[in-house]
C-alpha cells in the first residue's frame, strides 16, 4: 500500500495478508464502501522470506504512518492477528479493530488445521477435504479453482504454521474499540474459540456470531456483517468524540450479539 495524501484519509483499512484468498473479502467490501471509505492493504509473503510478523507490522507502521488521523482497521484470520498485533503497539493509529474468524488462540487459521493432519495425509488429498470443510460441496470447476486458491495459500501468507510447526499464541487486550465476529459453522475456528473472547471485552466492545457462512462468512454473509460492523463504527466514532449516550444499553457492557 502506498502513502496517500492527507486529503484521502480513508475511514478504514481492510488488512490483507493472503493475496491468494483476497476474491473472498470483495462481496464485503462492496457492501461497505456503499458507506464508508475503506482501502485494502496488502502484504504478500515471498517464496525466499522468512515468514516474519514484526516486518508487517513495520511496513504497515510506515503507511498508516502517511494519515493525519487514525482509521478503523478491520481484518479476517492472520490479517486480523496481524491487525491485533498492530493495535496492541500503535493504538494512537487506530480508531477501532475488527477481527474476522480469529479465535482465542489468535494464531488458528485453515493452515494450522492443514500443517496438523498433513503427515497422516497426502497433499491432494487434504487440500480437497479442506475445500469441503471450508465451502461445502463444489462443482468440479469450482472445485479445481478452490484448490489452487489454498495451494497458492500455503506459499504466499503470512501464516505461522508450517508442516514441523504450529504455533499458539494468546491473545491481547487492546485499548481501542474492539468488534470481534464468527460464524457460528466455522470449524477453523468455532463457537467455543469465538466465545471465548467474552472474558476479555472492555465496555463497548462487541461479539457477533453469523447464524452461517463458515469460515469465510464475510463472503457468503456479508450483507449481515457490514451492517453489524458499519454500527460497530458509528458506535466507536460517536465513543470517540463523546456523543455517546450513556443510557444507550448497547454500551452498558461488552455487547454479545
Amino acid at each position: 500500500m502506498s502513502a496517500v495524501p492527507e486529503t484521502a484519509v480513508p475511514d478504514a483499512i481492510w488488512l490483507n495478508a493472503s493475496s491468494s484468498l483476497q476474491c473472498f473479502a470483495q462481496p464485503l467490501l462492496q457492501q461497505l464502501g456503499q458507506q464508508a471509505k475503506i482501502i485494502p492493504w496488502q502484504y504478500q509473503q515471498q517464496l525466499d522470506e522468512e515468514c516474519s510478523l514484526e516486518k508487517a507490522m513495520l511496513l504497515l507502521h510506515q503507511d498508516l504512518s502517511a494519515f493525519s488521523q487514525p482509521v478503523h482497521l478491520i481484518g479476517h484470520s492472520t490479517s486480523g492477528l496481524l491487525g491485533l498485533l498492530y493495535t496492541r503497539q500503535y493504538p494512537e493509529r487506530i480508531k477501532s479493530l475488527t477481527l474476522l474468524a480469529v479465535g482465542v488462540d489468535i494464531a488458528v487459521d485453515w493452515q494450522f488445521h492443514y500443517y496438523r493432519h498433513r503427515l497422516q495425509v497426502s497433499h491432494d488429498r487434504l487440500l480437497l477435504a479442506m475445500v469441503y470443510n471450508l465451502f461445502g460441496y463444489q462443482a468440479q470447476h469450482h472445485l479445481d479453482c478452490l484448490i489452487q486458491l489454498l495451494e497458492q495459500d500455503l506459499t504466499s501468507s503470512l501464516s505461522l504454521h508450517s508442516l514441523f510447526r504450529q504455533v499458539h499464541l494468546l491473545p491481547c487486550r487492546v485499548t481501542v474499540p474492539l468488534l470481534i465476529c464468527g460464524s457460528q459453522d466455522d470449524i477453523v475456528v468455532d463457537t467455543q474459540a469465538l466465545q471465548s473472547w467474552q472474558s476479555l471485552l472492555k465496555q463497548g466492545d462487541r461479539l457477533w456470531s453469523c447464524p452461517e457462512g463458515g469460515h469465510f462468512f464475510h463472503f457468503f454473509q456479508a450483507s449481515l456483517l457490514a451492517e453489524q460492523v458499519l454500527d460497530f463504527w458509528q458506535h466507536a466514532c460517536a465513543s470517540a468524540t463523546g456523543m455517546v449516550n450513556p443510557n444507550d444499553p448497547n454500551l452498558t457492557a461488552a455487547m454479545v450479539l
